[in-house]
């Protein structure tokens, strides 16, 4: 998902999104950890996203602390 998609969606939402791509980076863990993962480049993908993710909330709250001051 790229971030300009990222930035139409709810803060809710964008949690949402967070937590599925943690849960789907865990779960390739446990099978890089037993030998039976297929595409170690998704790893890569999901840290990248969930990065973009924490980015564009992060930026929320910025502005959020800069307009209420």
């Amino acid at each position: 998902m790229k971030i300009k998609e990222l930035r139409e969606l709810s803060v809710e939402e964008l949690n949402a999104r967070r937590r599925e791509l943690r849960q789907e980076m865990l779960n390739l863990r446990l099978q890089q950890q037993s030998g039976q993962l297929e595409n170690p480049s998704r790893l890569k993908v999901l840290r990248r996203e969930v990065a973009r993710i924490e980015t564009v909330i992060t930026d929320r709250a910025h502005a959020v602390a800069n307009k209420a001051a």
